[in-house]
């Protein structure tokens, strides 16, 4: 490793800042455009020593744990806390208008919808046994150090009010000496707790483990592996107006705020149509919303999600006739000729997107399309395919549901013109 003295022009795909040498592109964490740095290179990736002069677009980060220094590194949850507003959120949008750019996707990409510190409602911290205790927090950028955490200025007020409990939590089901995770959601009536962890538990852990759950009021429900150890109250979560009861670690989007918006634009887009197809549906949050003015069919491989979301829909009064069909989309895409009884469709996939089952939506009839996707470039692969089927874009929305990190939430609005 030597150290060299670099001038940071822009920002690369992971939030890195990048310096142009004879020798190439040199990526730096912690960085922002405009700074002159002293770092630590090695071939093409380096560290920051010293910010020799600022950028005006440096600012003071807002989260304690972020920084370059050998003692605090960061949690490796954030990137960019670093920037200002302005420039990241610029870049954040840029990542959107990059990846339609390399699919030659001349669609008008909207500004970025912000999200607000302390509104994440689902996080996901790593854990593992210590002498003293369990020690509770992220993992570290490209490491599996394990970073102790006293808050987190992205997560709910909520939840950083139950770290204590949490760590309590921790060190109660931490009876192996490997990491594990602990997947945290903000509910109501209570925190909904999932651990997932490489080794297992022997009944005298599980009455403890129980026991430290009761002595916590914040906490609703805990899991581990899969299995419900305690269950004091159903967590609910509310899609609209439906209440549901989410299965244990099940999927639900990462922002209440965040997930709003995109029922919003989901709902908008869809609201004429008489029959409206859900693909990768989870437990419901767009097939819920749309079922106030449409027969929807929900199509999903994960069993217990799809279970909370027929028996939600089942005990709303009000709602249009919901279907359920459990699924995998992937092995088993909806054919051409089972597409023909929909006059909309909206699908929500993995960040793999969903080429194969795209591939037959394209060759379908249906109106109008919502596509929604936590990963621009597979989205933009996506939309690509539906535009040689002759589909349009409409609307390009991204949402900065993961604030501060290099992912970003993309609603893609799309229509077929009236032959």
């Amino acid at each position: 490793m030597s150290a060299r003295k670099l001038d940071i022009t822009r920002l690369g795909g992971q939030g890195d800042g990048i310096a142009e040498t004879p020798e190439g592109q040199i990526f730096v964490p912690f960085t922002v455009p405009g700074d002159v740095i002293n770092a630590g290179v090695e071939k093409s990736r380096a560290s920051l020593i010293a910010v020799l002069t600022p950028s005006p677009d440096r600012v003071t980060p807002p989260c304690p744990h972020f920084g370059p220094d050998e003692e605090n590194a960061g949690c490796g949850g954030c990137a960019l806390q670093h920037v200002a507003d302005t420039v990241y959120q610029d870049w954040k949008r840029g990542l959107v208008v990059a990846a339609l750019e390399s699919r030659n996707i001349a669609a008008e990409v909207a500004t970025l919808v912000s999200c607000e510190p302390h509104t994440r409602r689902r996080v996901v911290f790593a854990a593992r046994r210590t002498d003293k205790g369990a020690i509770l927090g992220f993992n570290r950028a490209q490491s599996h150090h394990i970073v102790h955490v006293e808050t987190c200025v992205v997560a709910s007020e909520r939840i950083n009010q139950a770290l204590p409990a949490l760590r309590r939590l921790a060190t109660a089901v931490a009876v192996g000496k490997e990491a594990f995770r602990l997947s945290v959601l903000d509910a109501a009536p209570g925190l909904d707790l999932a651990a997932e962890a490489p080794f297992k538990l022997a009944e005298p852990d599980r009455l403890r483990i129980i026991q430290a759950v009761r002595a916590e009021p914040t906490v609703a429900r805990l899991t581990f592996n899969g299995e419900i150890l305690i269950e004091k109250q159903p967590p609910e979560l509310e899609f609209g107006r439906v209440i549901v009861n989410p299965p244990p670690g099940g999927f639900v989007q990462a922002s209440k705020d965040a997930e709003q918006v995109m029922g919003d634009l989901v709902t908008g887009h869809l609201k004429k149509s008489k029959r409206v197809a859900d693909l990768f549906s989870g437990s419901g949050t767009f097939a819920l919303r749309l079922a106030e003015t449409s027969h929807v069919h929900a199509l999903e491989a994960d069993g217990p999600s799809l279970a909370a979301l027929d028996k939600a829909a089942r005990r709303t009064q009000g709602l249009k006739p919901v279907t359920v069909e459990k699924r995998d989309l992937f092995r088993r895409p909806l054919m051409v000729s089972e597409l023909k009884s929909y006059q909309g469709l909206v699908f929500d996939p993995p960040r793999a997107g969903a080429e194969v089952q795209v591939a037959d939506i394209a060759r379908s009839a249906i109106p109008r399309i919502a596509a929604i996707s936590c990963n621009p470039v597979t989205l933009a692969r996506d939309l690509e395919i539906l535009i040689k089927g002759g589909y349009r874009v409409v609307s390009v929305t991204p949402i900065d549901q993961f604030l501060w990190s290099s992912h970003v939430e993309v609603v893609a609005l799309l229509e077929r013109p009236k032959r």
